[in-house]
This record gives structure tokens, sequence and C-alpha cells, in this order.
């Protein structure tokens, strides 16, 4: 499981994905108000669809002249913000022209885009959205604000879905989603200012994260979590080996919808508990319920194979949380209640199994926990 991997980190539109495809990497992590000591946890993402339909400008799919049109989006998407009772998700785009991607087989990818970089090691960039811009312009999705970063990152401990991801069935396309975390537990560190305030990241307080999804489409129900901001009640101290993730919903092979499925693992003190629904010989088995309260959006998920089982609880107040925006390849913005956070927190039981005996191995109390939460429907919160 905790694979190091480049190569699934790589740009992914290529092929039928040229025309009709997604690729993004995604970044969380907390910093530290340089005056006030407050902590803040932001989110960075670049995000790319569509290279081969795009030019000079960027094409938006929710502006209505393309709606009407069905013209498909191609840009790159600069999306940062922040998570908390101010939460803020601001919108860049750009066109393809001013785009560069890259790979190296010894530093991996690279994302560059004007004042823009993304890599294995590093992320600056930019965006800006006046209230007058977010007023007139509902096809940014997004809100009105600032934020710039210059950010180093070290990604620890990784979590490698396996084959399903592995190179033959990313050559064949096979999946709609695909998924790698290269970071579950990842070390930020450098500064962040959001709206003139200034903050600071160290890695040891950073709680950071990375991975990259892409496709030709999303899927639903829409389910993540991830954190290492870990105590041991067993233990009486925090983990500092030790991480978490579950991710995943309705997978979709060849064409084929399965059954409501998720992946996940524990990294515990150096050891992985994986519990991934493709190795069937392990016997892997999940059960999980997410819903949404007045106040808080909840997840319980157990995950089992024939040797551990992991019981996870975690919860998000809303008013921490945002309704997350992405317009899918085909220019449809399907997820209308995608919440999107990164202050959850819950607790985590971890057993091993002897026979049909379950034997309490840890129960650890977990923070700063990624989470989201979603399903399809219709701009009026409605099912579809």
């Amino acid at each position: 499981m905790n694979k190091y991997d480049l190569k699934r980190n790589e740009p992914m539109l290529t092929g039928k994905f040229k025309k009709q495809g997604y690729d993004w990497w995604w970044h969380n992590f907390t910093g530290i108000d340089e005056e006030t000591g407050e902590e803040k946890t932001f989110f960075i993402e670049y995000f790319t669809v569509n290279p081969a339909l795009g030019g000079a400008e960027p094409v938006l799919g929710q502006l209505e002249e393309n709606k009407k049109n069905g013209k498909k989006p191609s840009y790159l998407m600069v999306k940062a913000g922040w998570w908390g009772k101010d939460k803020t998700q601001l919108h860049r785009f750009i066109g393809w022209d001013d785009v560069t991607l890259g790979f190296n087989n010894k530093t991996g990818f690279s994302v560059e885009a004007k004042d823009c970089k993304c890599s294995e090691t590093e992320l600056k960039g930019s965006v800006q959205i006046s209230k007058e811009e977010c007023a007139c312009h509902p096809e940014y999705m997004c809100n009105f604000g600032e934020m710039s970063w210059d950010l180093k990152v070290k990604k620890q401990v990784t979590f490698n879905v396996g084959y399903g991801a592995g190179s033959l069935f990313r050559a064949l396309k096979a999946f709609e989603m695909y998924w790698h975390a290269q970071g579950i537990k990842a070390l930020y560190s450098g500064t962040v200012v959001a709206n003139g305030r200034k903050y600071i990241v160290k890695e040891e307080s950073s709680f950071g994260y990375a991975d990259k999804n892409w496709g030709s489409n999303f899927t639903s129900p829409w389910v993540w979590l991830s954190g290492w901001d870990v105590y041991s009640k067993k233990q009486n101290k925090r983990l500092e080996d030790t991480a978490f993730e579950i991710g995943g919903g309705r997978p979709a092979v060849f064409g084929i919808h399965l059954d409501r499925k998720l992946l996940g693992e524990i990294w515990y003190e150096g050891k992985s508990y994986e519990f991934n629904f493709s190795k069937f010989w392990t016997g892997s088995k999940t059960f999980f319920d997410c819903k949404e309260t007045e106040d808080k959006i909840m997840w319980h998920v157990v995950q089992e194979t024939r040797k551990a089982v992991l019981d996870t609880t975690i919860e998000c107040n809303k008013e921490n949380m945002l309704l997350v925006n992405y317009e899918d390849p085909l220019g449809q913005k399907r997820h209308n209640r995608l919440w999107n956070g990164g202050t959850g927190s819950g607790t985590l039981l971890l057993y091993k199994k002897k026979g049909k005996k379950r034997i309490l191995l840890d129960e650890m109390q977990v923070a700063h926990v990624g989470c989201e939460y979603g399903e399809y429907c219709k701009p009026d919160g409605s099912p579809e």
C-alpha cells in the first residue's frame, strides 16, 4: 500500500481523455496566523480538463452561451481557499496555450501556468476574484477574495490503490474515475496570504494531504476521509507514524457501475492495514453510511478483511464546510451538494481478527480530518 509512485502522479490526459477527461492534483494543509496564532486550514488544487478543446482563452462550460451550444469546458482551473466560518473557494481559469504539463522519471510531474506552479515538491500561485467579478460571472462557480502561496511539500506516506490504477488499466482508460494518494501524510512548509493576512505553515503542524484524481467523469456518491492528527487512547500519546485514508463511491469499469464501494487503509505505526475491494482474496468488505443533519455531515465506515477491521466515525460542522463546485468534462454540474471540509474529527477503532473474535488494537481520536460527501442532485438540491 505505502508505495510512492511518480508515474501515477503524472499528467493523464491522453487518448480519449484529451476531449473528455479531467486530471487534478489536490492539496490541503493547516497554517497559523502570523499575528494571532489562530489556525486556518487551506486547500489548493490544479484542475485540468479537455486539453484538445482549448486554446488561448479558457472555455467555461457553465457560461450560458456554451451550455446552449453544448460546448465542453477546457482550461486549467486553479482552485484555492480555506475552511472555517469564513470558508471561501476561489477559481482562476487559464487557457491551455498558457499551460505547460511535464513529467520526469526522477523528479515527477509539473504543472506551470503564468505565476502558478505545482510539482511533487512545491506549490506556488495566486488567485484573486473581486466582488464585482463574482457577482457578474456565476460561471466562475466561486466566491470572491484573494490568496497567494509559496510552499514546499514532503510526501511521507502513500496510499497506492493497486492494480486498478496500474499501467494496464490506465492505458485502457477502463475506469470512469481513477485515484492515487501520493501523500496521505504530507508535510507542508512555507507561507500563505489570504485576504491580506499572512499564515505560516510548518511541517509538524501542517497535517497535510496530497492526492490526484483523473478520468472521464466523477462518482456519486462521493466519499473521502483522511488524516494523520491521530491520538492513541490506548498508548495515551499522539502517534507520529500513523495516517488513514478512505475514499470512493460507486466506481464504473468499462461503463458498468459497481455497487457502492470504498477503498481504504490505515498506516498504523509503520504497519499497513488495507481494505481494498479489488483485492478479493483478502475478503475485503465495507459498510458505509453518510448523512446530513441540520448542522453536521456524519460518516460511519466499517471496513473488514480476514485479518483486521477498521471502524471509522467522523463528523464535521457544516458551518465550517464548503459546497465545493466542479463541472465535469461534458460541461455538466451534477454535484450541487458536495460537502467538503478539512476540520473533521472523530474516532478510529482498529481490531485484529483471531477466528471470529475481534481484538482491539487501538482506539484513536483523530482531528484535522479532510472530508467529503455528496451525491448527484439538481441545482435546487433535489435528487436527480
